[in-house]
């Protein structure tokens, strides 16, 4: 049987850093569903058509693609606009995911990161939960800096974001993310090695 690890927190956490960190421990499988979308995404991707039907052209680059730029300054501000959104995106995701955890070897270990890895329904298939934290201000400046979205853009991302409170309740680790890539390594390291016992 494989094994499933979720990997959950808010954006701009760090939770793609563990998951990488996750497969030179010996992970067989990373799925990330902020990747998925992106490549849903994409020209010829099976949202562009959809989500310019539902929000307009406007969302569209000039390749055809999503835009996600001008569809973030739609949809974060408005929580009726984001719903909608998620409404369309959600299914196509998981269907996605759920085709790729497939590839995980027998006795092998998946690892599934999701910002809505609780509220989607994903953490009941997982054997462990992690909910990565980091303080608001480091994810602001992640956001400003990697993805080069304004303080505006990226507090109204974050505004957006699901409470922790339900994540902490089925969180079977707290990785802090607060630190040093070097600090960060010790404690995925210490966690992994007790996830891989709590499967024996």
């Amino acid at each position: 049987m494989p094994y499933i690890l979720g990997l959950t927190g808010a954006i701009a956490s760090g939770k793609t850093t563990i998951g990488l960190l996750l497969m030179e421990l010996g992970a067989d499988v990373y799925c990330d569903a902020d990747t998925v979308v992106h490549e849903l995404y994409l020209p010829g991707g099976a949202l562009p058509a959809r989500l310019a039907q539902e929000f307009g052209p406007g969302v569209l680059d000039a390749d055809g693609g999503v835009n996600r730029r001008a569809l973030g300054a739609i949809v974060f501000g408005d929580h009726e606009k984001l719903r909608a959104l998620e409404r369309i995106v959600h299914p196509v995701v998981q269907e996605e995911l759920i085709r790729r955890l497939r590839d995980i070897p027998a006795q092998g270990i998946g690892v599934l990161d999701a910002v809505k890895l609780v509220e989607s329904g994903y953490a009941p298939l997982c054997h462990g939960v992690w909910l990565v934290t980091c303080p608001p201000e480091q994810q602001l400046q992640r956001m400003m800096e990697h993805r080069g979205l304004t303080r505006a853009e990226a507090e109204a991302r974050l505004a957006a974001q699901t409470p922790i409170e339900p994540k902490l309740a089925i969180a079977t680790e707290v990785i802090d993310n607060s630190g040093s890539l070097d600090d960060l390594r010790a404690n995925v390291a210490a966690a992994w090695e007790r996830f891989k016992v709590s499967l024996s």
